[in-house]
């Protein structure tokens, strides 16, 4: 089991807090939503736990050891990150797109092993048939399905995601949801990612850590985040749980 902890981490912006100083632990195998207003603060850490923001405070560690001692291709073997925003790609394919998170490995061109693992990760993720296909003609959801492919083949312990279902339709995110959980259990991968839906975070994930204006006022299993009191308490809305009529689940109703 790997290990991703955050040690009395805390980070300001021009004399204003953005995180107070937290602790947090995320083992692989678990997904971990990070929930909240915009604003509260969850992006910021995202970026923190993947390096893409300095740490002003506190600690980083990935199984005991602290990031600033990981290389960039070192660092890519244990954390992979997907940014809110993706980029707009013309003129390269979908296997070319998959290609790039094996970089932290060397001649990844010359070795067998790099050519099953990038295969793996489109057949893993569904987009095997499009291999060939150019990214710029693919719908959101296929997408995010090539972009989460090129994360599996770097063959890191956590996915890190930024909001990969704020532009999807709702059959889609549902899509990408089920697709996440099969992977971290599967591949014994642990993720962290943003999310907007309570029930979809419910359903799918482990965790729920909420933020409001930079602290961490919510931090359990999704069973005891489905409860009146604690939905209020994070969102501010009045709310209703009920049991879902054909799954083994709760249902929040506004």
């Amino acid at each position: 089991m790997a290990l991703l902890k955050a040690v009395d981490l805390e980070f300001s912006k021009e004399k204003k807090h953005i995180i107070y100083p937290c602790s947090l632990s995320f083992e692989s195998g678990k997904i971990y939503a990070l929930m909240g207003h915009n604003g509260s603060g969850k992006s910021t850490l995202l970026k923190i736990l993947a390096k893409q923001i300095k740490i002003q405070k506190g600690q980083v560690l990935i199984d005991k050891k602290d990031i600033k001692c990981f290389s960039s291709k070192d660092f890519a073997k244990k954390i992979a990150y997907l940014p809110q925003h993706l980029p707009h790609l013309y003129h390269i394919s979908v296997k070319e797109l998959v290609k790039m998170g094996r970089f932290s490995y060397e001649s990844f061109i010359k070795k067998q092993n790099d050519e099953d693992i990038i295969n793996e990760a489109m057949r893993l993720t569904n987009i095997d048939y499009m291999s060939n296909e150019d990214m710029q003609f693919l719908s959101g959801g296929e997408r995010t399905r090539a972009f989460l492919a090129m994360l599996l083949a770097q063959k890191s312990k956590f996915l890190l995601l930024d909001e990969p279902l704020a532009a999807l339709d709702i059959a889609y995110k549902f899509d990408i949801m089920k697709l996440i959980a099969k992977i971290s259990k599967e591949l014994d991968i642990g993720v962290i990612i943003i999310l907007h839906d309570i029930n979809l975070a419910a359903c799918y994930c482990d965790e729920i850590i909420a933020l409001e204006e930079g602290k961490i006022i919510f931090h359990d299993n999704n069973l005891e985040f489905m409860k009146e009191k604690n939905i209020k308490r994070i969102f501010k809305i009045e709310n209703t749980i009920l049991k879902h009529p054909k799954k083994n689940s709760l249902v929040a109703i506004f």
